[in-house]
C-alpha cells in the first residue's frame, strides 16, 4: 500500500528558497575552511604528542612488575584487567560479573519511507511527487505514526509499544589491574562484547508479563485451558507468556516467530576480564593521563599483549586516518557551501528547464573545482604554518613545476619553423 502526494512549488517560492540557503551555504563555506585549518593543526600536535609521551614512556612488561619506583613516570603494562563486580540491569533481572553489561533495544514498528520525483516546468516552476510506503521494521526508537502523511495510515496503522526500554551501558567502577585500581576512563576503552545466555528468574518474568497487561489494557489473552485427565476437573485458563527467553535476548511480544507491531527485542551482551596493554602516567595506586607540553592529553588501551612500539604505530596510523577522513568532509563542506551560495542562479535560469540543467550542471563542476582548490590552498597555507618544511618544500616544488612548464612554452615558441626543402 502506498501514498501519493503532488506539490507544485511556483518560480517564486524556489527562488526565495535560493536565497535562504544562501545564508546557510556561507556557514557551510565557512565551518569547512576552518575544520581543514584546525585538522591540519591537530593532526601535528597530536603528532607531537605522542612523540613526546613515547620518549618518556618506561617499559614495564607485566603488571606484577609495577612498584613505587614508577610512581610519577609514563609506563607500558601488560596484564589481567579483572573484576568481582556484579552489574545488574534491573529493568529486565539480569546479572552478570563483568567490566561491561550493554542492553540493546528494538521495537518492531511501522516505518515511513518516501520517494520523490521532480519534474521541471516552463516558467520555473516545479511539479514534485511524492510517494510514501509503509513498512514493518526493527527500529532502536519508537516511530510516531500519528505524523505518517498518509491520513489512512495514521488511522490504520499506528505503533504500539508492549514495554518501554531504552539502550544501557552499565560500567563496573572497581576494576583491578594486579595490584592496583584502573581509573574510569581506561575502564570504558575495554572492549571485546560477547553474547551470554540470560537468566531471568520466574518471579521477574511474571511481574514483567504483569507490567505488559496492566500498560497495554486493550490487550486480549488468548486463554489456554489445560485438557483434565480422568477424575479430574478442569484446570483455570491462563494467560499466555509475552516474556521469552531466546540465549543472550529477552522477546517481549506473543510469539518470536511471527513479530507484531509493538513487540519488544532487547539484546544483552557483557564485556568480561581480559589481558590488556596499557600506556598511562602511574601515580602509585592508579593510572592518569599523560599531559604534554602542548596541552594534550594521551593515554592508551589495547587489548590483550601489545607492545609500546605497536601501541604508538597505531595510535599515529589512527591520527593520519582521521586527519584524511576530516580532510575528506571539510573539502565536501566547501563545496556544498559554494553550491548553496550559488543556487539562485540555477534557479532563475531554469525559467528554462534545460537551460536551468546546464547552468546547474555547470555551477556543479565550478563549485567543485574551486571548492577542491580552495580546500588544497587552505591545507598549504595550513602546512606552512604547522609543518614549515614540508609546505616549503610543496610550494618549492610547485614553482619549479610552473617554472619549467613556463620555460618549455617559451622554448617552443622561440625554436624555428622547420624550412620547406629546395625544389
Amino acid at each position: 500500500m502506498s501514498y501519493t502526494e503532488t506539490t507544485n512549488v511556483s518560480f517564486f517560492s524556489k527562488l526565495g528558497n535560493s536565497f535562504s540557503g544562501m545564508g546557510m551555504g556561507l556557514v557551510l563555506f565557512l565551518v569547512g575552511t576552518a575544520l581543514l585549518w584546525w585538522n591540519e593543526g591537530d593532526f601535528v600536535a597530536t603528532r607531537d604528542a605522542l612523540n613526546e609521551t613515547q620518549a618518556q614512556t618506561q617499559i614495564v612488561g607485566d603488571a606484577k612488575n609495577l612498584g613505587p619506583s614508577f610512581s610519577g613516570k609514563v609506563v607500558h603494562v601488560t596484564g589481567f584487567a579483572d573484576t568481582k563486580q556484579v552489574l545488574t540491569d534491573t529493568a529486565f533481572g539480569v546479572s552478570q560479573t563483568a567490566i561491561a553489561l550493554n542492553r540493546q533495544v528494538e521495537i518492531y514498528q511501522w516505518v515511513e519511507r518516501s520517494e520523490e520525483k521532480k519534474q521541471k516546468k516552463l516558467g520555473g516552476g516545479e511539479e514534485i511527487v511524492t510517494t510514501y510506503h509503509y513498512d514493518k521494521k526493527w527500529v532502536s526508537a519508537p516511530v510516531d505514526s500519528s505524523s505518517f502523511s498518509d491520513p489512512q495510515a495514521r488511522e490504520r496503522k499506528v505503533n504500539t509499544q508492549l514495554i518501554v526500554a531504552e539502550d544501557q551501558e552499565l560500567v563496573a567502577s572497581e576494576v583491578t589491574f594486579g595490584a592496583y585500581r584502573l581509573p574510569e576512563f581506561l575502564i570504558g576503552s575495554i572492549s571485546g562484547e560477547r553474547a551470554f545466555d540470560v537468566k531471568m528468574s520466574e518471579e521477574a518474568r511474571a511481574e514483567m508479563e504483569k507490567a505488559i497487561f496492566a500498560a497495554n489494557p486493550h490487550l486480549k489473552p488468548i486463554q489456554k485451558a489445560a485438557v483434565p485427565q480422568e477424575g479430574e476437573t478442569a484446570a483455570a485458563p491462563s494467560a499466555p507468556e509475552f516474556v521469552h527467553q531466546q540465549g543472550n535476548v529477552i522477546y517481549v511480544g506473543r510469539s518470536p516467530a511471527a513479530p507484531r507491531i509493538g513487540d519488544v527485542r532487547v539484546t544483552f551482551t557483557a564485556v568480561y576480564p581480559a589481558d590488556i596493554s596499557i600506556i598511562a602516567k602511574f601515580n602509585g595506586t592508579t593510572f592518569e593521563k599523560v599531559y604534554t607540553s602542548n596541552g594534550k592529553t594521551v593515554s592508551r588501551l589495547n587489548m590483550g599483549v601489545v607492545s609500546a612500539e605497536h601501541m604508538f604505530g597505531k595510535a599515529h596510523s589512527s591520527n593520519s586516518t582521521w586527519t584524511w577522513i576530516l580532510r575528506v568532509v571539510g573539502t565536501f563542506l566547501v563545496i556544498g557551501g559554494l553550491k548553496s551560495i550559488v543556487a539562485p542562479l540555477s534557479v532563475i535560469a531554469g525559467v528554462i528547464p534545460l537551460l536551468g540543467d546546464i547552468v546547474g550542471a555547470g555551477t556543479g563542476i565550478v563549485c567543485t573545482l574551486l571548492g577542491a582548490a580552495w580546500s588544497l590552498v587552505i591545507i598549504s597555507i595550513a602546512w606552512l604554518r604547522f609543518r614549515p618544511l614540508i609546505g616549503g618544500a610543496m610550494i618549492g616544488v610547485a614553482v619549479l613545476l610552473i617554472a619549467a612548464l613556463y620555460f618549455k612554452g617559451r622554448a617552443k615558441k622561440a625554436a624555428p619553423a622547420p624550412q620547406a626543402p629546395a625544389e
